[in-house]
């Protein structure tokens, strides 16, 4: 049954049946699938401070979007990248995608890591969102991660994927 429908998601509630036979009912939240990015220049990269109203506080974050309908996420992510931070890339490499809280949604992000970065003059974030581009070195990030400065997880992911040593 469905509980509701928005642009850019939409929430059941369905009886299913586990692995082990038992029957439960469940919510499962279906939001579009997103992209995130990290984009690499040298031995820095972009990063943004952005306000999330659901923590009613700033996070920075991987810069990152929903995917808009039938759009491939490769795309998704060199829109997004210019949205969010003003900068094109030359090359954008997949790293692979997570889901988000399995627990109760299918969300899939797929993350990309972008490099070959030039200003582009397509920059405009959407009108509710309140971002600051951050330039951090790169061997700064686990610091940032292990102090509890970088705690969204989609960023720690791509962080992980892309930057491993």
């Amino acid at each position: 049954m469905e509980l509701f429908r928005g642009r850019k998601l939409w929430i059941e509630q369905k009886n299913i049946r586990l692995p082990n036979g038992l029957e439960r009912e469940k919510v499962i939240v279906h939001p579009s699938n997103a992209v995130a990015i990290l984009p690499v220049a040298g031995d820095r990269c972009k990063l943004i401070r952005q306000y999330r109203y659901a923590i009613d506080d700033y996070i920075i974050e991987a810069p990152a979007g929903t995917l808009e309908k039938d759009e491939e996420p490769v795309v998704g992510a060199g829109r997004e990248l210019i949205e969010e931070t003003g900068f094109a890339a030359r090359v954008i490499e997949p790293r692979g995608w997570i889901y988000t809280t399995p627990g109760y949604t299918d969300e899939k992000i797929f993350l990309f890591e972008a490099r070959g970065l030039s200003p582009s003059d397509q920059f405009g974030k959407d009108d509710d969102e309140v971002i600051e581009v951050m330039e951090i070195p790169v061997h700064e990030l686990n610091h940032m991660i292990d102090e509890g400065i970088i705690v969204d997880a989609k960023t720690i992911c791509l962080i992980q994927r892309c930057l491993r040593s």
